[in-house]
């Protein structure tokens, strides 16, 4: 077993992530970092793990050199996962690898906040407003989906954001395989549950103003929007314009994204379904069809289900994945298996939860 260290540990996608690593064959939840719960059994936190975790409680940050001192007689492997807050997580990851580092660990890192997802400081520090944590590590992260590139392009990855995994799914292959007018210019309209906004509750988050309700909001100025652009540019070499309308929805889980486009010829649905199926003939999670996809189909599981549709020259992708774990923890665990050299779909093979 490799063990895996989860920072930021008492988050609804850390919650998951552990929920992941206790059913995985080769990696285990050892140890869970949380600032605000030091020494509190983490069943306490997330009751629904309780007779999964047994005794695992949360350690503090300053606890972390000592139990990689314990680990270290055992184990030469570490995962290291961070569900931190973005503009918090690259300090905690630069501290926590140059602990492992010290101690001889061959260490891989998965950052599920936005901090590695930019390739200088300066475009990361253009959209957050903040000065990045640990600027002279970004040279060692890379920022892709799995589906979108092959093998491991670097040791650690900053994985893209729920939003992003669930629009570029459906983008990507459209554009790198040249389906679109040029320039490329999409319209991007997603819906995502509450679970998105994090465990600390918020005027908008609130359950008497999001349940039977649906708003849509920071349209057109997201900030997914350039990491949208970037990481579609990055996978078909193409500069692509997004106009992406967010929403929030009144259910706990899930995104489900729309996007449309101009095609460059008249195709069928089924002709590019076909174009898309070929595109990701190697990719386990991903299905496409013209059947459209439902929620309901996808949460609990690590899959992408996309659906096509085609009047005259517009096309729409339909993309239905569940935020915490395709476009959160279970991406995560996805890109961690395939960084230490298990199979890419080792843990990951999860039945739907249906009829939430």
């Amino acid at each position: 077993m490799i063990p895996s260290a989860v920072l930021g540990g008492s988050g609804y996608v850390a919650g998951e992530l552990i929920r992941l690593l206790v059913g995985h064959p080769d990696l285990e939840p050892t140890l869970v970092i949380s600032e605000s719960k030091p020494g509190a059994l983490v069943s306490a936190t997330f009751p629904h793990l309780r007779g999964a975790v047994g005794d695992l409680r949360f350690a503090a940050g300053a606890d972390l050199g000592a139990a990689l001192d314990g680990l270290r007689a055992k184990h030469d492997r570490l995962a290291l996962f961070s569900a931190a807050p973005h503009g918090a997580s690259a300090a905690l990851i630069d501290a926590a690898l140059t602990l492992a580092k010290q101690r001889g660990f061959e260490v891989h890192t998965v950052d599920l906040s936005a901090d590695f997802r930019f390739s200088t400081a300066e475009a990361y520090e253009a959209v957050y407003k903040h000065p990045h944590g640990a600027p002279r590590r970004l040279a060692e992260f890379t920022s892709a989906i799995p589906e979108h590139v092959a093998g491991c392009p670097s040791g650690h990855i900053g994985h893209p954001g729920c939003f992003t995994t669930a629009v570029s799914l459906a983008t990507v292959p459209l554009v790198a395989l040249g389906l679109l007018e040029e320039p490329a210019r999409l319209t991007a309209v997603a819906v995502t549950g509450s679970t998105g906004s994090g465990r600390t509750p918020g005027a908008k988050t609130h359950h008497p103003e999001r349940r039977s309700n649906l708003q849509a909001y920071s349209a057109f100025g997201h900030r997914h929007a350039p990491e949208m652009e970037r990481l579609v540019e990055a996978a078909s070499g193409q500069r692509t314009t997004i106009d992406f309308l967010p929403h929030s929805g009144p259910f706990a889980r899930g995104i489900h994204a729309t996007v449309t486009g101009r095609l460059a010829r008249p195709m069928t649905a089924e002709e590019i379904v076909g174009l898309l199926r070929s595109f990701y003939q190697a990719s386990p999670f991903v299905t496409v069809s013209t059947d459209l996809p439902a929620l309901q189909s996808v949460v609990g599981t690590n899959r992408a289900d996309l659906g096509v549709a085609v009047a005259d020259r517009t096309v729409a992708v339909f993309s239905a994945i569940d935020n915490l774990v395709k476009g959160a923890a279970g991406g995560g665990v996805q890109w961690m298996n395939r960084l230490f050299g298990l199979a890419e779909d080792q843990g990951l093979r999860l039945a739907g939860l249906g009829w939430l």
